[in-house]
């Protein structure tokens, strides 16, 4: 009878083995992982600080560009204005029918 016990503590002992040898495993391959979601993350904000970068940059010269239409719309709208004044005052443009057309044209 002790033999069987002796061979039961046995077989404990190498399953008690193969388990320490699985958790070794396990935490190598945590610590893989670990390493590798710290590159992805690295990686990933390097990335977005790039894609943050440019969109700023695109921004301000899409603003500038912007500006200056809107720089250049209210310049030439100013133009047509005192001239639609000038002809109204003259008396050439008020009996234009297509007086509501050009008005409509200017933005006013």
């Amino acid at each position: 009878m002790a033999v069987t016990q002796i061979e039961r503590l046995a077989v404990v002992e190498i399953k008690v083995e193969n388990i320490e040898e699985k958790i070794d495993v396990l935490n190598t391959n945590v610590k893989d992982m670990h390493d590798c979601l710290d590159k992805t993350r690295d990686d990933i904000m390097e990335v977005l600080t790039t894609i943050s970068t440019t969109s700023c940059s695109q921004h301000v010269e899409l603003a500038n560009q912007i500006k200056t239409l809107q720089d250049v719309r209210r310049k030439y709208t100013t133009y047509a204005i005192a001239f639609l004044a000038f002809a109204a005052g003259t008396g050439w443009i008020g009996t234009s029918p297509n007086l509501a057309v050009i008005l409509k044209f200017i933005g006013v």
